[in-house]
């Protein structure tokens, strides 16, 4: 059974004794969530959310969220153009644990509504989160992921999928060809988030205020982090040339790569009802990737892979990884 907003606030003024409340209010929906949530009003009128997790997964996500936002130190916020809540205070409850976070103000925008401002908003904030130095994700314990780890991720994507004979030809050979290009994996890791969707972002105004889902804080490529814009070309595009603008054209592949990840993410749901021997999810993602195979057939002028380079044979690919393996 959810908890209501008042047993909530209740909890939360047990893991801040500092809380002077005046109001407290349901947030999200019951239905589907796998937190109980309550949004808190202090009398000062500062506002807090807390959370409690209703599954183990939820719990895990939340432990990891917090482990990012305490390495997300004042300095490290001061170079963003955006807000990252705080923890303030955790009690146990029931076998896991109540967290207390403070506020950050926006709404969620779905991706079919983003605007060109907000789009462009996305692109700068993505460009401020990959120009933070990586030292603090490093000294945090957090992974810590170069280029040779996110091409064998792919790679590793792509067969274990191609194995399970549902990946059309056409496909596998444009992912083959995209591992096998090494100018597209020549790129410097950054700091990412990489959990990113629509809403992830707040926004005010078409403006970024606030950036949630921190729980996959890493060093990486930072295509990860824009691969999802892709579902929507009408937004991706503002977002990509806003994020080009700001960071520059060093990584000239990256929205080659954040296609690929962002095909591959087919793959995964595709193997996600594999290994579930769920028949409805396969299905989708059969004819999800029949619809894949159209759309890039009928778009023969955006290829992934860096046409100026000539692809590698199987034997090459794996020379070119060990070689760069060493070199690390």
């Amino acid at each position: 059974m959810a908890r209501s907003h008042l047993t909530l606030a209740a909890l939360a003024t047990s893991a801040v004794a500092e809380l002077d409340l005046v109001a407290t209010s349901e947030f999200g929906s019951r239905v589907d969530n796998e937190f109980d949530s309550a949004l808190l009003t202090g009398r000062d009128g500062k506002h807090w959310i807390i959370r409690v997790p209703r599954t183990e997964a939820a719990e895990s996500a939340q432990s990891a969220d917090l482990v990012a936002l305490r390495a997300i130190s004042t300095g490290v916020r001061t170079r963003l153009p955006f807000a990252v809540s705080n923890y303030v205070g955790q009690t146990p409850v029931s076998g896991t644990r109540a967290v207390v976070y403070e506020f950050v103000y926006g709404t969620k925008v779905p991706l079919a509504h983003v605007d060109d401002a907000l789009a462009t908003s996305i692109g700068k904030a993505l460009a401020a989160l990959h120009a933070l130095p990586t030292s603090f994700v490093a000294d945090a314990g957090l992974p810590v992921l170069g280029a040779i780890e996110a091409l064998r991720s792919a790679v590793s994507i792509m067969d274990r999928a191609a194995a399970t004979g549902h990946v059309p030809t056409p496909l596998l050979s444009r992912w083959e060809s995209a591992t096998e290009d090494s100018k597209l994996w020549q790129f410097q890791p950054t700091v990412i988030n990489n959990a990113l969707g629509s809403d992830s972002f707040l926004s005010s105004e078409s403006k970024v205020t606030g950036v949630l889902n921190w729980q996959e804080l890493r060093v990486g490529d930072p295509a990860r982090d824009l691969a999802w814009l892709l579902a929507d070309p009408v937004v991706a595009e503002p977002a990509f040339e806003a994020y080009i603008a700001a960071r520059g054209t060093a990584d000239r592949q990256v929205k080659q790569r954040a296609t690929l990840y962002s095909e591959l993410e087919v793959a995964k749901w595709l193997l996600h009802g594999t290994e579930t021997r769920d028949s409805e999810i396969v299905d989708d993602a059969v004819s999800m990737l029949d619809s894949l195979v159209d759309d890039v057939q009928n778009d023969v002028m955006n290829p992934i892979g860096a046409q100026t380079m000539p692809t590698m044979a199987v034997d090459e690919v794996q020379a070119f990884l060990d070689r760069n393996e060493r070199a690390v």
